[in-house]
């Protein structure tokens, strides 16, 4: 286990903008997140969406400019084959508002 693991210091850019959002729910293969900052800036909105959809793992990207918030949607077990990914859901699974589970 790394110094920036333990630490919980954000490595990727992914797991910066994960670690700066609130994390309304977590369902496996589903994460709702919200910021402030997103309303009504689509400029961001568009630097978001590109930066996630860098991520083949991820299915659906949904941004919500009226209400700030971000639909993201993925295959459980397609996303955890990525480590990078894994440990981002790891951390959004602790830290989300709502959590439920299901059958996947």
């Amino acid at each position: 286990m790394s110094i920036a693991d333990t630490l919980q210091i954000p490595t990727t850019k992914l797991d910066l903008i994960i670690r700066n959002v609130e994390i309304a729910s977590y369902i496996p293969g589903r994460i709702r997140l919200y910021s402030r900052k997103l309303v009504n800036n689509a400029a961001l909105a568009d630097e978001i969406k590109q930066e996630l959809t860098r991520y083949n793992e991820l299915t659906e990207i949904e941004i919500g400019l009226v209400t700030g918030s971000v639909l993201i949607k993925y295959d459980p077990s397609v996303l955890r084959k990525n480590t990078a990914l894994t440990k981002v859901e790891q951390y959004v699974m602790t830290h989300a508002k709502k959590r439920a589970s299901r059958q996947n």
